[in-house]
């Protein structure tokens, strides 16, 4: 009867040991798929839909020139046109991040005809502890959301899905 009680200890002080650790940061989605994210840039807005129906709709910060599409390396744009979100990264030293197939076979194109560098690794992210206070457009070229929505856009959004970044 003692060894009940014992192991019965361990375990209610194991459970409630789990429970005042930190929130975890990969959430649980089983709602509808996210079959297409649409940004519209001039807006600072993003959302991501099932077809026709909008599931999120969240407030960005874009790249620190936003205007136009991106042209090269270092330039603060935030590309425009149609990508698809090709990685996901848990260890983004900006809390979460999800990769945008930035730059394409076209936009390799223009920029080597510029004799440019087109840049890349362009993401949507969360802030990070590093940029937790930033606001306005404040990114390199990336789409910064908010380390909470960011949560919510990672549990969301599979590799695969088609991304439209309109000006």
């Amino acid at each position: 009867m003692g060894m009940i009680r014992v192991a019965l200890a361990v375990l209610v002080a194991a459970v409630l040991a789990g429970c005042a650790g930190e929130r975890s940061r990969f959430l649980e989605y089983d709602g509808p798929e996210v079959t297409r994210i649409v940004v519209w840039k001039e807006h600072r807005l993003m959302e991501l839909q099932h077809h026709d129906r909008v599931l999120m709709q969240v407030p960005i910060s874009l790249g620190f020139a936003p205007e136009g599409h991106k042209q090269r390396r270092g330039d603060g744009r935030t590309p425009e046109g149609t990508y698809i979100i090709d990685r996901r990264n848990p260890n983004s030293a900006f809390h979460l991040s999800l990769g945008i197939s930035y730059p394409d076979v076209n936009d390799n194109l223009v920029a080597r005809e510029a004799g440019d560098d087109p840049g890349g690794d362009i993401f949507i992210h969360g802030k990070g502890p590093r940029f937790a206070n930033a606001f306005g457009d404040w990114t390199a070229g990336c789409i910064a959301v908010t380390d909470a929505q960011m949560e919510r856009i990672y549990a969301m959004v599979r590799t695969g899905t088609p991304i439209t970044i309109l000006p």
